[in-house]
């Protein structure tokens, strides 16, 4: 028993986790979720550990935060991007997005990967009548005592016709976290 080794019992989160890893780990953080929640955190947790060796229990909020609010229905998916940053160059963003049936791919350079990104973005054809929403604000966080490996999570506020809102991404790469935010944010509005 760790406990009696002044230790704490703890129970795994990875690809090979299940409903009774993610029950232990919730009752021990004193979260608790419906069984349709249980498996969107399930399923989000083995999408992230494909990507990061070990997803911790502080990890967790973050998962659960970003598994839940996530829209259903994707119409816009971002399928492949490429970023190229040199020391003494523009940052440069190649997305690749999926709208309904149909693919567009463009390229940007921005002051950051993400206003490259973003600028990217801008480029692409969607709705004729919809405009990407202002962002007003962007945060970054990650779990306390969090390590360069720690999952990220980035929210971002929009402005669209005066309504405010938010988006969130988790990831193990503060740039995909970001983008993941609007990607959710293009879906949300429609655009």
């Amino acid at each position: 028993m760790p406990e009696r080794f002044g230790r704490e019992r703890r129970y795994s989160l990875g690809k090979t986790s299940g409903v009774a890893s993610i029950e232990q780990n919730l009752e021990q953080l004193g979260i608790s979720l419906d069984e349709e929640q249980k498996k969107k955190v399930l399923g989000r947790i083995k999408e992230l550990a494909q990507k990061k060796e070990r997803i911790t229990r502080e990890d967790l909020p973050y998962i659960i935060a970003d598994a839940i609010e996530t829209p259903k229905a994707k119409k816009i998916e971002l399928i492949d991007y490429k970023f190229k940053l040199e020391k003494n160059g523009s940052p440069e963003a190649t997305i690749r997005l999926r709208i309904g049936d149909k693919e567009e791919e463009a390229t940007a350079a921005g002051d950051g990967q993400y206003d490259a990104f973003m600028n990217a973005l801008r480029k692409i054809s969607f709705s004729k009548d919809k405009k990407i929403p202002e962002l007003v604000d962007y945060s970054l966080r990650i779990p306390s005592g969090g390590k360069t490996s720690a999952l990220v999570e980035t929210i971002i506020t929009w402005k669209r016709n005066n309504k405010i809102f938010r988006t969130r991404g988790v990831d193990s790469d503060q740039l995909l976290a970001a983008i993941e935010a609007t990607i959710k944010m293009l879906n949300m509005n429609g655009i």
